[in-house]
């Protein structure tokens, strides 16, 4: 039983998916009010400067960027924890299964895609700052940079494996159910999650023009999942990738903004490394994978039909 086909395991109505999305929704909700709460106290209960606060970020009032990080990323722990339990109790099936469809978790491949795209990010960034040094300012302080490290390597992957299991997992089989066919999950995913990254503050500041790279980036986690059957590969890449970005380098119009080593004081703008990145970068990364684990059948694993299996009741 392929990845997807693990989709039919369990009680699988609609409704049900229908209810969970809203349930995590609402779980994120009810996870960001403690951030709330301190942003509340930061500015001395004064309700005009909060709401001010919420309509740019929180940490423009001074909370701590290492717990402001924290504290955005406890709003996944519940998004997960959410989906596990509704997995668990709802769908009535192992929430390995919507992890992927070995028996258990290969970690291998988790911690091999991790290194890779982590060793490939580091070297491309200090590459970077070689070549435009008057770009990047050294931003490095002992006590917030480990704290920052800390909190990246030992929480930031809930956060990232949050994203995965909710789009390359519970709704990668999910609408593959529902079509029986593979290509519109993939495609549904990939515009749905870099969709949902255009709320972030680097989209208003470069434009939508970043939906390459976040529906380029959604592609490469769900073809990935595709051909290696399992959403392993992307939880290793998703979370190398955040993690080298939350402590390498910074600048004061991302998403996270943090006590990283270097701030990126160059004029923000898309440059040719985004679209290296998707349209090389990419294409490599998976040219790797496919060599490394014997991917074959790309036409049938990407557009093909997904066929009901049987499914033994014991």
């Amino acid at each position: 039983m392929d990845f997807i086909q693990k989709g039919f395991i369990g009680k699988n109505n609609t409704w049900r998916y229908l209810l969970t999305i809203t349930l995590v929704f609402i779980g994120i909700q009810l996870a960001s009010i403690p951030l709330g709460v301190v942003a509340f106290f930061q500015v001395d209960g004064d309700m005009e400067k909060f709401i001010e606060a919420g309509e740019t970020t929180f940490m423009e009032i001074g909370i701590n960027s290492s717990l402001f990080l924290f504290l955005m990323i406890f709003t996944f722990m519940i998004a997960l924890l959410v989906l596990f339990l509704c997995v668990k109790y709802m769908h009535k099936k192992k929430f390995v299964s919507i992890v992927t469809s070995r028996v258990k978790i290969d970690w291998k491949r988790v911690f091999y895609a991790f290194m890779l795209w982590g060793s490939i990010s580091v070297l491309s960034i200090f590459v970077g700052i070689y070549l435009s040094p008057e770009d990047y300012t050294w931003n490095f302080k002992p006590v917030p940079f480990f704290t920052l490290l800390f909190v990246s390597f030992v929480f930031l992957p809930f956060q990232t494996s949050a994203e995965e299991l909710i789009f390359r997992g519970y709704l990668m089989q999910g609408f593959g159910t529902l079509t029986k066919n593979r290509w519109f999950p993939l495609i549904a995913t990939s515009v749905i999650f870099g969709l949902m990254h255009g709320m972030n503050p680097e989209v208003e500041r470069l434009g939508y023009v970043l939906m390459v790279f976040y529906i380029g980036t959604g592609l490469l986690y769900g073809i990935t999942t595709l051909m290696d059957e399992g959403t392993e590969l992307a939880l290793g890449l998703h979370a190398s990738n955040n993690i080298v970005a939350a402590f390498l380098v910074t600048t004061d119009w991302m998403v996270f903004r943090t006590d990283a080593m270097y701030i990126d004081t160059s004029e923000a703008s898309v440059g040719a490394e985004m679209y290296i990145g998707v349209f090389v970068m990419y294409p490599l990364l998976l040219l790797i994978f496919s060599k490394k684990y014997g991917w074959k059948n790309w036409k049938s694993k990407l557009f093909g039909k997904v066929e009901i299996p049987v499914i033994d009741e014991k």
